[in-house]
């Protein structure tokens, strides 16, 4: 047995990390993988996206039954998809519930995404929201919703009625600001619906890597020996100054006024903190922002990197605020645009995502066509 109490994944807990998994499966689920994890490695949540479902479909065999059960039934692609994540989604509830009933909520939480194509339409992301959150009537669970401006209307909403919520594809300062914002409105409007704010919660995903992946192109391409100087450094930086948006939104006469009626903070959580570049440190997204109060997301790989070999050194973040923003200005003196660059990741994410839900949908139709 894995002593727990020493491990890196032990000490980022200790620091008041979560550690969620970036992956979900049913061969995860069904071979005890994923309660290993919880027991072995300190997991206390898991995240799911369209990316993942259609990995996990395309691989082995775990489905094949409910997809023949669903042929049978006349399910079209659309319905099959949904009973097939939902049910995956369930079950991994059902294992984390007892780490949520543990920490009054704040994790063993599952998450599951809005579809991708409804990114820009508010109306449609809200209508899904509801659906799935019925759905699965699980209270540990968390739906998915991007910020995209048309996505800040779905998250105020869904708070409303006491839906939990992951705000994903968060970039920039000033649309996490926005995000808070809409969080906060949400629980506005659940008090005055008389909903218990206790009950509700959410995190905010702010994605790192990407950060630095389009940065680093840039700065590579302007070529001079500061711009280089200056590569991999703004994705921490930026998600560093997050933290700071955090800490002063929560501290706000309007935030504490909620808190005091019982309702959370929306932690952030550190997303894409797999380092895309070979030769970075294979923790730096991870170690680097160690800061209480936040959820971290990592890809397998990450998290049997970080277990083996992460080295924690307590809080990496409020205390580097002045050296963030020097980063980030010194990335705008190389003729940078911050904006262009987090608009550009913004817009690449949900198509990246509409791309890998037609995966699924297309591996769901082969599967089912299959199975006739």
């Amino acid at each position: 047995m894995t002593d727990t109490t020493t491990t890196p994944t032990a000490q980022l807990s200790a620091l008041g990390v979560s550690i969620w998994l970036d992956d979900l499966s049913r061969e995860r689920i069904n071979s005890g993988g994923l309660q290993k994890l919880i027991e072995e490695k300190n997991v206390v949540g898991i995240t799911t996206n369209p990316t993942i479902f259609a990995s996990a479909l395309s691989k082995g065999e775990a489905y094949d039954q409910q997809v023949r059960e669903l042929a049978a039934d006349g399910a079209d692609v659309d319905r099959a998809v949904f009973e097939i994540t939902t049910a995956d989604v369930g079950q991994a509830a059902d294992i984390f519930r007892p780490v949520y009933d543990s920490t009054d909520g704040f994790d063993g939480r599952v998450s599951i995404e809005v579809s991708p194509t409804a990114a820009h339409d508010a109306q449609a992301t809200i209508d899904e929201a509801k659906r799935l959150w019925e759905r699965i009537q699980k209270p540990n669970v968390m739906i998915k919703i991007p910020a995209t401006v048309e996505g800040l209307e779905a998250i105020t909403a869904a708070i409303s009625v006491g839906t939990s919520v992951n705000v994903t594809l968060i970039f920039s300062l000033e649309r996490y600001r926005q995000v808070i914002n809409a969080y906060l409105t949400g629980l506005e409007q659940a008090k005055e619906a008389g909903i218990d704010l206790s009950t509700i919660h959410s995190v905010a995903s702010f994605f790192v890597s990407r950060v630095d992946t389009e940065i680093d192109k840039r700065l590579t391409a302007v070529g001079t020996e500061e711009a280089l100087a200056l590569k991999s450094k703004a994705g921490v930086a930026n998600a560093r100054l997050a933290y700071q948006v955090f800490e002063e939104s929560f501290a706000s006469e309007r935030a504490k006024g909620l808190l005091a009626a019982g309702a959370n903070i929306q932690r952030p959580l550190w997303a894409s903190t797999g380092v895309k570049d070979p030769s970075l440190p294979d923790t730096l997204y991870v170690t680097g922002l160690a800061v209480a109060h936040t959820v971290n997301t990592m890809p397998e790989k990450t998290l049997e990197a970080t277990f083996d070999h992460g080295v924690i050194e307590g809080d990496q973040v409020t205390g580097n605020y002045e050296d963030a923003n020097a980063i980030l200005d010194a990335v705008a003196a190389q003729g940078i645009s911050y904006d262009e660059v987090t608009q550009l990741l913004e817009k690449e994410g949900v198509e990246k995502f509409v791309v890998s839900w037609n995966e699924l949908l297309e591996t769901v139709k082969t599967a089912l066509d299959g199975a006739k």
